[in-house]
């Protein structure tokens, strides 16, 4: 099978490539944008992920042998659009948040400039990757808000499809969490794997104490036991009798985990085993973070949850043409009018305005235009929000690889501490900032 991304498309994207070339409007200038009209779920703020796997997946948008004898065959579109598929290269500009960048309603979180026919046929490559990825990281974001400094692991795996596993460990790690279990993930995206053994493991052995024993004598005595897997209280004494008081730690997967938790670190004190740690692992989302908060837990692993968006499986982005080339070569911007789809015209640029170092709104400058935007006269203070992420189809390096994924990871933690304490809280509401939109001078 190819490795291109060209077919990761519905058929409506080609079959308005094949008019537009029919009709001579192909080659128009075009900008189209990424952004959301709300936020879903009724969180207080999104974060933006995915981008450095969408540029990835931009280059890899070739049409070859395989592709372009599918839609042969298929009579998706006719022989004059085969052959420009054929040669077809993003040659465009992408401009857009950087990945990890906090983001709010009506932010233009990603701007394809090219023309009509490069840049239409990347719909739903980018919707299909920034929905998912953006939703997983909001849901790890909140996670990690509602740990505070205890460290996450992502365990979703088994809740995803393949690629959406890999997908959602690199955007929980971006968003704070600290390791995932998926060892693709790792592999591809550099984010530190951890893991030791399951239930399976315990069952496998006559009893649980060879089964302790076994996996101490493999990974030494600084690992961690899952102690769950019959009586907690018991197998908490025998996971100190095995490995000594110099226990890594012990995992507990089930049971009213705040109470729990209490009781197995007052045994680990009692037996000596007072630098044991304790991790929880039981279909913990946000909310049982915080419920979380005043006991005594190390670190947690969440699985379901996070890989799901928490109940929120897509950030609600669309991607909108907003301005166009007109037939005398003016720009026009352009814009949906439906009721309650309505769109922003124009190309934009985002800034947010700080007090203090606290951000205080999104700040959106439109034109229809290609004039330089900016808001420095009346808000000195404001961060610019968009950087450049391809130039004439060629992708940023920075921003691809694990060396991107570390960049968005850094980035995302400096521009959390710029919300507002409102932005933090775990209950729905509107969202932390206002977006303002504000016609260019």
């Amino acid at each position: 099978m190819s490795r291109s991304t060209a077919l990761h498309t519905d058929r409506y994207e080609l079959t308005m490539l094949d008019a537009a070339l029919r009709d001579g409007t192909a080659q128009r200038r075009c900008v189209f944008e990424v952004f959301g009209r709300r936020l879903s779920g009724g969180r207080r703020f999104g974060v933006v992920a995915g981008t450095g796997r969408l540029l990835h997946a931009i280059q890899d948008f070739r049409f070859g042998d395989d592709e372009l004898r599918y839609l042969h065959d298929e009579k998706v579109v006719d022989a004059a659009t085969l052959d420009f598929l054929a040669d077809y290269r993003f040659t465009g500009s992408v401009t857009g948040y950087r990945e990890g960048e906090v983001y709010f309603p009506g932010s233009p979180l990603l701007t394809i400039e090219g023309t009509f026919a490069e840049a239409v046929i990347l719909e739903t490559l980018a919707l299909s990757i920034l929905n998912y990825d953006s939703a997983v990281a909001t849901a790890a974001a909140r996670m990690s808000v509602a740990a505070g400094d205890r460290p996450l692991a992502e365990m979703g795996s088994r809740r995803a499809s393949e690629e959406a596993a890999v997908a959602a460990a690199r955007a929980a790690y971006i968003a704070g969490f600290s390791a995932t279990s998926n060892l693709e993930a790792g592999r591809r995206w550099g984010v530190p794997t951890m893991g030791t053994a399951a239930h399976a493991w315990t069952l496998l052995h006559d009893s649980e104490e060879d089964a302790f024993r076994s996996q101490v004598d493999a990974l030494g005595s600084a690992t961690t036991l899952l102690v769950d897997t019959y009586d907690i209280t018991e197998g908490v004494r025998t996971a100190v009798r095995v490995a000594g008081t110099g226990l890594g730690g012990v995992r507990i997967d089930s049971g009213d985990l705040p109470i729990v938790a209490g009781e197995v670190r007052e045994l680990l004190d009692e037996l000596g085993a007072t630098g044991t740690r304790i991790t929880v692992t039981s279909d913990l989302d946000e909310y049982a973070l915080a419920a979380l908060a005043a006991s005594p837990v190390d670190a947690y692993g969440v699985g379901t949850s996070v890989a799901t968006g928490s109940g929120v499986p897509t950030a609600g982005l669309v991607f909108k043409l907003v301005a166009r080339e007109a037939a005398d070569g003016s720009w026009v911007g352009v814009a949906k009018a439906s009721a309650q789809k309505a769109s922003h015209g124009g190309r934009k640029a985002a800034f947010r305005t700080l007090d203090a170092g606290t951000a205080t709104s999104e700040l959106v400058v439109v034109s229809d235009g290609f004039e330089e935007l900016s808001t420095a006269a009346e808000h000195p203070d404001a961060r610019p929000l968009q950087t450049t992420l391809m130039h004439h189809g060629e992708a940023d390096a920075a921003a691809l690889g694990a060396a991107g994924v570390q960049a968005a990871r850094a980035h995302h933690a400096r521009v959390r501490e710029e919300l507002p304490v409102r932005a933090l809280a775990l209950s729905k509401a509107d969202p932390a900032l206002p977006t303002e939109y504000r016609e260019a001078q």
